[in-house]
């Protein structure tokens, strides 16, 4: 991705409790700080950051929301990444971002 910056993390993906159960990956907060503090200033309403993510081969536009509580970004996997995929609760994935 020309002209964005790529990280590269290891997470694991969990399910969110609440309504819609959507599943997620938490950024490593150091990642995440370093993304804070310098790529603030290109978040949208409430922490969204637009990005590409890829995992497994599989590469597609999304973004990362800064999660207060958790002190870190999340990046949603939605069904169609996780069917694509086979992915399960709790599979721990090496994942890329470009910002």
């Amino acid at each position: 991705m020309k002209g964005r910056i790529k990280y590269e993390f290891k997470s694991t993906l969990w399910k969110h409790d609440g309504t819609g159960g959507w599943y997620f990956v938490s950024l490593p907060k150091p990642i995440s700080k370093e993304i804070r503090e310098h790529l603030k200033w290109q978040e949208e309403g409430w922490g969204r950051l637009k990005i590409i993510a890829g995992l497994g081969g599989v590469v597609w536009d999304t973004a990362i929301w800064f999660d207060t509580k958790r002190n870190t970004y999340l990046l949603p996997v939605k069904a169609e990444i996780r069917k694509k995929l086979s992915l399960q609760n709790d599979d721990f994935l090496s994942i890329s971002i470009w910002i």
